[in-house]
């Protein structure tokens, strides 16, 4: 039985593997490189694997966007978003949304967002 793969069965699974990566970095990681930089790096990653499933031809800014979202969330962060929301006792939107603002994470979502443009010059050269 042959397997037909499209661009969105392809992202379905890359978002899938990631939010697992993910999931075991934020469960069982502890250090002060991986958990902190490669994992926020990789949540822009994840965004964008998530989006290619509903958008599969490439929206050519989408790194773009998607930094421009993730640099949003956390701009919220430094708002104390959770805190205006009343969400700082739930522990689900705690983590999802997050609560400490760090210049850090964003230099790490622009890097993660640097390598999709990469990713997607690369892609554009490969189909031309």
């Amino acid at each position: 039985m042959k397997i037909s793969w499209n661009k969105r069965t392809a992202y379905l699974l890359a978002t899938v593997l990631i939010f697992l990566v993910e999931l075991f970095i934020a469960l069982f990681v502890r250090d002060n490189f991986i958990r902190p930089y490669v994992g926020d790096m990789l949540v822009v990653v994840l965004i964008y694997t998530f989006l290619r499933i509903i958008f599969p031809e490439r929206p050519r800014l989408l790194p773009l966007y998607v930094f421009l979202f993730a640099a949003g969330v956390e701009a919220l962060q430094g708002m104390r978003i959770v805190e205006l929301l009343d969400l700082q006792n739930n522990r689900f939107f705690s983590v999802l949304i997050g609560t400490t603002f760090d210049w850090k994470d964003i230099i790490c979502y622009g890097v993660g967002c640097v390598l999709l443009g990469l990713w997607e010059v690369w892609l554009r050269r490969k189909a031309d």
